[in-house]
C-alpha cells in the first residue's frame, strides 16, 4: 500500500523520468513476492502510475517510451523461453530418428509448409479473383514472409496433440513437432521479412534520388 501510494504521488508532483517508477516497482515486488501473492501485480501497479502524458521534449510519453524499450526483450528473450520451459520438451535422448518420425516431422512440416501454403495461396487467390485488394505499399514478399510466421505455434498447436494424442510418448513428439515447425517458421519468415524491408528501404531511396535528379 505504501509502494503504490509512492507511486501515486510520483504521478502527481510530474515526475516524468521512469527511473523513480522502476526502483517503487521493484520494492513493490519484493514486498508482493514475499508475502505470497503473485509478483506480477507489481507489475501491474507499476504501469498503472507511470505517466501517460507526453513529454515535450521527447514527443513520447515515458509509459510508451517504457513500453518500446521492453518489447524487444520481451518478443524475442523472455516469451520464447517462457514458452518453451513451459512446454515440457525433453530433449534429452533426441535424436535423427527421433526427429524424423512420423508424429513430429508431419506436424513440423504442416506448420512449417501447410501455414505458409494455406496463407499465401489463399491470400494470392482473393487478390487475383478480384475479392480482395493488397494493401497500399505492400508487396507479396511482405504477404509471404507473414505467411511464413502464421506457422509460428505453440498453445493451440499442443491443445489439439492434447486431443489427438493421448499417451506421454506420443504427446513429447508433438511437442518435438510443434518446437521444430516453429523455430523453421519464425527463421524463415523473419529472414523474408528482412530481405522485404531492405528491398523497399532500396526502392524508396531509388525514389528520391530519381526526384532530386
Amino acid at each position: 500500500g505504501a509502494g503504490f501510494a509512492g507511486l501515486i504521488l510520483l504521478n502527481r508532483m510530474g515526475v516524468k523520468r521512469i527511473m523513480p517508477y522502476i526502483l517503487v516497482g521493484v520494492f513493490i515486488w519484493v514486498c508482493v513476492l514475499k508475502s505470497g501473492v503473485h509478483a506480477t501485480l507489481a507489475g501491474v501497479l507499476t504501469a498503472l502510475a507511470i505517466p501517460l502524458a507526453v513529454r515535450k521534449e521527447s514527443g513520447q510519453s515515458p509509459l510508451h517510451k517504457l513500453e518500446h524499450g521492453l518489447h524487444p526483450w520481451v518478443a524475442y528473450m523472455i516469451l520464447p523461453v517462457f514458452a518453451f520451459a513451459n512446454a515440457g520438451v525433453d530433449l534429452r535422448g533426441v535424436d535423427l530418428d527421433a526427429l524424423t518420425g512420423a508424429v513430429p516431422l508431419g506436424i513440423a512440416l504442416g506448420l512449417f509448409l501447410g501455414k505458409q501454403l494455406g496463407v499465401f495461396g489463399l491470400t494470392y487467390v482473393a487478390v487475383k479473383s478480384g475479392i480482395a485488394r493488397l494493401p497500399s505499399g505492400v508487396n507479396w514478399l511482405q504477404v509471404y514472409g507473414v505467411a511464413c510466421l502464421t506457422g509460428v505455434g505453440f498453445t493451440m498447436s499442443l491443445f489439439i496433440g492434447s486431443l489427438a494424442f493421448s499417451t506421454s510418448e506420443a504427446l513429447d513428439q508433438v511437442r518435438l513437432g510443434v518446437l521444430m515447425g516453429s523455430v523453421a517458421s519464425g527463421l524463415l519468415g523473419f529472414t523474408v521479412l528482412r530481405l522485404a524491408s531492405r528491398a523497399k528501404d532500396a526502392q524508396n531511396l531509388g525514389s528520391l534520388q530519381a526526384g532530386a535528379v
